[in-house]
């Protein structure tokens, strides 16, 4: 019987991890706990790899060797058994306490209901359109599309699996090379467990005790960099090898316009908005009514309306003075008063001689009519004398705050940055409406009915988060209700889609809940055998400096990603790696960037890359595996330059946490 490639791979790799679990076992005089945590933890993942259930493989391993720690003593069977069950029960309730978790099967359902709405088609076709003049524009198209619908549903087999059906056809029947389609494709598809919000983040943040927000804020332009590194090297591909990626045919930019249009005279490369506001004061307009066009010409004006409100909103904010009211001298007349009356304990009560204020003189005291006057009335023509006194600072601080903060100035001017920015916006405008002709119009309309609506949707999920309006568990239930509107506003939104997103959205959250739990029995299970310490003494012998810490927990995560998908790399592995950091002065939240931008290759890096079998259950016969794997190679390069890039440049994922949250 003839072996696959990868099936010769994935065996090869599990015989080394064998085989080193047996030489660790041979190499020591006498196995220590330590030791059997190492060897639980390599037989977990050859069991894993040999196809078992992740969480039970991770339960069972956990509770059979806590069974081993607690029994190796001098503790019985029976004790140990009660242990082993008390630590699984333990466990698993603190794991499930944690209120993170709710944002998961919300965010999952989002995904699930915007899936179904079937908005994919729509998107990739308004971008195919509106990016006909960029070189690679399916490929670009594809990415875009990908990115903006994997951010939206986080679900990278969906993504990749709908992807594959509209877009790998129309790219191979526009000439475009097989492994350049499914390198787009499959890379393109993982964006979702990188870009915010991201169910990864979600994991690693309980894992780790990261807080989420600020992962969602730090991955953000991260995953923004990803996605421009894989479109420029599209358009690099399409520059060099034109045959790998041909440019787009008249015939297949060719946008078609509505009758109502073609009715005042409209061409495709005629100018939209001139020729609109004619028709309205012409006789054009006849076959078509006044209604009609002016809901084109709002159409049309409605990036200048958006434009406007930014604008008047920006200037507002530049403008404005915050007026902070600080009681700096309340509290320096009572540490006065307490000075003035260490000598009487009456205080305010006793006003015989330095009274209700103290001038620099007795004679601003003399200046009443005498010291009789002062403690006959109730206090208010001392304080009103006091008031209109220069030199009494001290006296009135209550009332002197709020008159200095009424009287001060509540604008300043705008700074330049500001009206450089809204130059060049005004600018944008401008030469938008110079080029914007018919054919534009209609891309436009386009991508007001598919784009937007995600863009709208994504950004009021993230925007919540991040700007602190929302927890991300009400982030997330707003989401799933963002997804319930929009499947019910593209007519989508029928029992059947509703039960099978609800029994979808169950499975997947029961599954990440498993992991979660087995994740915790086998890492109490780890650190109970000294596993743990075993690893730390071991990386602190070799001296590593941070850089070389860093350099080796990616190589390892890296490696782990060939035969271990994301979550059980999180799971089981994040535990070990989280209390090292410490010791080598390394920010968690850093960790788990350049940790989720590496493990993008668990998706694209053979023989377990999931996205490639995605795409092969939907691709024609013709394209092979091994197509497919040759087409991810590439983009797995962009991943280790983007890990790199970040390593590099911290403040690329670290510069939006510091500004809005520390």
């Amino acid at each position: 019987m003839k072996i696959r490639k990868e099936l010769y791979f994935g065996f090869t790799l599990m015989g080394v991890i064998i085989l080193a679990a047996l030489a660790m076992v041979f190499s020591v005089e006498k196995m220590t706990n330590g030791h059997y945590g190492l060897l639980m933890l390599s037989l977990v993942v050859v069991a894993i790899m040999l196809g078992f259930p992740t969480a039970f493989t991770l339960m069972g391993m956990g509770m059979m060797f806590a069974f081993f720690a607690y029994h190796s003593g001098d503790q019985t069977a029976a004790g140990a058994l009660k242990q082993t069950l008390d630590l699984m029960v333990q466990r698993a309730f603190s794991v499930m306490g944690n209120d993170v978790l709710i944002s998961i099967p919300l965010f999952v359902f989002m995904g699930y209901l915007v899936e179904r709405a079937n908005l994919i088609e729509k998107l990739f076709h308004s971008l195919h359109l509106a990016l006909a003049r960029v070189p690679g524009s399916l490929g670009v198209a594809t990415l875009v599309t990908c990115a903006v619908f994997a951010t939206a549903t986080g679900i990278v087999g969906a993504v990749v699996t709908l992807m594959g059906l509209l877009a790998l056809p129309q790219m191979l029947r526009a000439g475009y090379d097989v492994r350049l389609s499914a390198g787009t494709i499959t890379a393109g598809g993982c964006l979702g467990i990188l870009i915010p919000p991201s169910v990864l983040l979600i994991v690693y943040g309980a894992t780790a005790g990261v807080s989420v927000v600020q992962l969602y804020a730090g991955a953000f332009f991260p995953g923004i960099m990803l996605a421009g590194l894989y479109i420029v090297y599209v358009i690099i591909m399409a520059k060099l090898r034109p045959d790998w990626a041909p440019p787009l045919t008249a015939e297949q930019r060719m946008v078609p316009l509505p009758a109502g249009l073609k009715a005042i005279g409209a061409t495709s490369d005629g100018w939209a908005l001139g020729s609109i506001v004619s028709a309205l004061k012409g006789k054009r307009n006849q076959a078509v009514s006044t209604r009609y066009l002016l809901g084109q010409l709002g159409i049309a004006l409605l990036p200048a309306i958006l434009f406007a409100v930014v604008a008047v909103a920006s200037y507002q904010s530049a403008t404005r003075v915050v007026v902070e009211e600080t009681y700096s001298e309340l509290q320096a007349m009572g540490a006065g008063a307490n000075e003035d009356t260490s000598s009487s304990s009456g205080g305010l009560a006793e006003p015989e001689s330095s009274g209700l204020a103290e001038p620099a003189s007795a004679d601003a005291v003399a200046e009443p009519p005498g010291a009789q006057a002062v403690a006959e009335p109730p206090g208010a023509e001392p304080v009103a004398a006091a008031v209109e006194a220069p030199g009494t600072v001290s006296e009135p601080p209550a009332a002197a705050a709020p008159a200095a903060a009424a009287g001060g100035a509540t604008t300043k001017p705008a700074s330049a940055g500001f009206w450089i920015g809204l130059g060049v916006g005004a600018l944008a405008l401008v030469t938008f409406y110079g080029i914007l002709s018919y054919a534009r119009l209609e891309v436009f309309k386009m991508l007001l009915s598919s784009f937007f609506p995600l863009l709208v949707l994504i950004l009021s999920v993230l925007g919540s988060i991040v700007f602190g309006l929302a927890t991300p568990t009400e982030a997330a239930a707003v989401g799933a209700f963002g997804g319930f509107v929009l499947a019910a506003a593209y007519r989508q939104l029928t029992f059947g889609v509703i039960k099978e997103s609800v029994f979808l959205t169950a499975k997947t959250s029961a599954m990440v809940c498993w992991l979660f739990v087995g994740s915790a029995i086998f890492s109490a299970a780890f650190a109970l055998l000294g596993g743990q310490e075993l690893v730390e003494q071991w990386v602190l012998s070799m001296n590593l400096t941070k850089t070389q810490f860093l350099v080796l927990s990616q190589v390892i995560i890296f490696i782990l990603g060939w035969p271990l998908e994301w979550t059980e790399i999180i799971v089981i592995f994040m535990p070990i790696f989280i209390p090292l950091l410490d010791n080598f002065g390394v920010d968690p939240l850093f960790f788990g960037l350049l940790v989720a931008l590496n493990l993008q290759t668990a998706f694209l890096s053979p023989p377990v890359a999931m996205s490639a079998f995605y795409l092969k259950g939907v691709a024609p016969k013709h394209v092979t595996l091994n197509q497919i794997f040759a087409g991810m190679l590439p983009f797995m390069g962009i991943q280790i330059v983007a890990i790199f890039l970040l390593y590099m440049f911290p403040a690329i994922g670290l510069w939006l946490p510091e500004v809005l949250y520390r």
